[in-house]
């Protein structure tokens, strides 16, 4: 069913700017955690963009019937700094969206019976709870100048969960079962 609400339509175009940009911005700071000699925080940077890929496709699938021009205000973190900035970056971005951006999206979406949004924006609040958690590990570690232990990194096509904790029968936020997942070998 289309979207019916014209908030709902807007809140859905802006969180699928935040989630575009973010996704590019995690890749480009990959490459940062890369040349520092961090393999493996480059790799998460890679998993949570793809997370953040699968946020955007299902804001943007959401709004399918919503075709034409439109100005999609966003926010968004900028600037290239070394690792342990740019997972502050990340850490904060992440924040925002908990705290501030989705909670509202949500209960909007839940207030205006719009089902299909109400169900991307939950996808997305419950997978960036995960993802602000693995870069403050990530984080941790990187402050002491080392890179983090981790093996493959998990991520779901359907909701963007993402664990570093082996391969899950069914996402734990979506119940998608674990063919779903993309992995990021590590």
């Amino acid at each position: 069913m289309a979207v019916q609400n014209a908030m709902t339509a807007d809140f859905l175009r802006s969180a699928y700017g935040g989630e575009s940009m973010a996704h590019m911005r995690y890749l480009i700071w990959a490459d940062v955690a890369d040349k520092e000699k961090m393999p493996n925080i480059g790799r998460l940077f890679r998993a949570i963009a793809y997370a953040e890929y699968a946020h955007a496709d299902n804001h943007f699938r959401e709004l399918k019937e919503q075709k034409g021009d439109f100005t999609v205000p966003a926010g968004a973190i900028f600037g290239i700094g070394n690792t342990v900035e740019n997972l502050q970056g990340g850490i904060d971005g992440e924040l925002h969206e908990i705290e501030q951006m989705y909670p509202v999206y949500l209960e909007t979406a839940r207030f205006q019976n719009e089902k299909g949004a109400e169900r991307a924006f939950h996808y997305a609040l419950e997978a960036e709870k995960v993802h602000a958690t693995l870069f403050k590990a990530a984080q941790d570690v990187a402050r002491q100048g080392k890179d983090m232990d981790i093996n493959d990194v998990h991520v779901c096509n359907v909701c963007g969960h993402t664990t570093t904790d082996g391969l899950p029968d069914q996402c734990p936020i979506c119940g998608a079962k674990k063919e779903a997942y993309k992995i990021f070998a590590a």
